[in-house]
């Protein structure tokens, strides 16, 4: 996927070209304000996205380098997914999508509750929570990277 050449010279259709999907934008999505990282986790959404799916999401993700596969500290079983620097940087992208949804349609009162505390002082919100997720990226240099 990493490779494949886009429609055309427009950043909102390159973006599609990777985001494109049902799918792809809600697993980073729970990484981001979720704290996801394993398969499972992602498989418990509320969405209740199917295996196959998913895995083939992941995967599309990690070719586009916006996640990457680490071992699991804890368990040979399960692989950690992480978020790359690319994959942070949508933060304020999916931070936005959320103030639009909140402004014209119905979203629940916890994410309201998040969104309340973030419209106070968006930079900060985005400066804290982009710490948090690098903090979370940084797990790279405790594991080895998954070939």
């Amino acid at each position: 996927m990493k490779n494949k050449a886009n429609r055309s010279g427009c950043p909102v259709s390159s973006m599609l070209d990777i985001f494109g999907d049902k799918w792809s934008l809600l697993i980073i999505r729970d990484m981001i304000f979720s704290g996801k990282s394993t398969y499972g986790d992602f498989l418990k959404s509320d969405e209740k996205i199917a295996t196959n799916i998913l895995a083939s999401r992941l995967l599309a993700l990690e070719e586009n380098e916006v996640i990457k596969k680490l071992e699991h500290p804890d368990s040979k079983a399960k692989v950690l997914y992480v978020l790359t620097e690319k994959g942070i940087d949508l933060l304020p992208i999916l931070l936005e999508i959320q103030f639009w949804s909140d402004k014209h349609l119905s979203v629940s009162t916890e994410i309201r509750a998040l969104l309340k505390d973030a419209k106070k002082n968006r930079e900060k919100f985005i400066k804290i929570m982009t710490r948090d997720l690098k903090a979370r990226m940084d797990i790279s240099q405790v594991t080895t990277d998954i070939m």
